[in-house]
Parts: structure tokens; sequence; C-alpha cells
């Protein structure tokens, strides 16, 4: 199965993006990561430039219908960047109709509101997005792994063991 991570060209947190990767790479599932840009992104560990990761698809080439879920890592500037890009927010939205897996932490979920798929669902994330969930139509709770229904989300990296089971275990039973 193909699993979508869509990030912004910037400002990723790296091990949100790099531990669910390894963890659908070893379920034997294909990631690929798709961004509005072509080339490489730019992650970071907090505020410091870590590693680069190249594009395999951008976001306007990418449709919900190729992927069994999509990944929404965080990072501020991150969230931040991809919730103006119409391709991203476009690309979302198809995932939200569907009603495919959405797996979302931190700050990642920003797209998935200016994309209107928070509405009446239950989530988590950082805390200080709980205001814009609420704002958004969702009821915020702040616990290490939340899901409703096709919607996994977690706070932060600490919460990355749940977060990455849960992602594998909802693949699994997509077969």
């Amino acid at each position: 199965m193909n699993v979508a991570f869509l990030v912004a060209k910037e400002g990723i947190e790296q091990v949100e993006l790099t531990e669910p990767w390894k963890a659908v790479e070893h379920a034997g599932h294909t990631p690929r990561l798709i961004s509005p840009e072509p080339g490489r992104v730019q992650a970071y560990h907090h505020l410091d430039k870590a590693d680069s990761f190249d594009v395999d698809v951008t976001a306007a080439d990418a449709r919900a219908a190729d992927y069994t879920a999509l990944v929404l890592p965080g990072g501020v500037a991150n969230g931040d960047l991809l919730r103006w890009q119409r391709p991203a927010v476009d690309l979302v939205r198809d995932f939200v109709a569907a009603g495919k897996p959405i797996a979302v932490i931190c700050h990642g979920g920003w797209v998935l509101i200016e994309a209107g798929g928070v509405t009446g669902r239950r989530i988590t994330s950082w805390p200080s997005m709980q205001t814009d969930f609420r704002n958004a139509g969702a009821t915020w709770i702040d616990e290490e792994l939340v899901v409703d229904g096709p919607l996994i989300s977690s706070r932060k990296p600490d919460d990355l063991p749940a977060f990455c089971k849960e992602l594998v275990e909802t693949l699994a039973d997509a077969r």
C-alpha cells in the first residue's frame, strides 16, 4: 500500500516525518513524500536545520485515490505553510471526502482545519492549536493519542510510539 506524507518545502519536524515513515516501511508499505513544490524539502530538529528529503510527487499531481492513507507531520512552519497552499489543501480535502485514514501530529493539523476536515471530530495536537481546532468545530483533547473514525492524532514527538503503532494497525485493517 502507498502512504502519502504531505509536507511543506521547509519547517518539517524531522522526527515526526522519519519515525512514521520508518514504521510504514517496516510494516511493508510504501511511503511517498508529497509537497506543493518539486525538489527537496528541509526538515528541522525544532529550530535547527536537519536533513533534507527528495519529493516524490507534487501535491498538484498527487491523487488521494492512489494512496491508502495520509500522514501530516508537524513542525510549526510546515503546518503554517501547508495551510495556504491550495494544492495541499485540495489533496487533504480529497482524503477527507474519501474517508481515508489521516494521521496528524503536532502542528500538522492546520492544513486539515483549512480543508474542513475536523468539524465534529475529536482530535489532539500541540496545545497551542487547541483554540484553532475548537474554532473549526472539533473537540480538542489533551491525550497522547486520539482516534476518531479515520482520524488519528497525537500531540508531540514523545507520542510517536503510540502514533506509529496506531498508524500501522490502521493500515493492516485497511487491507
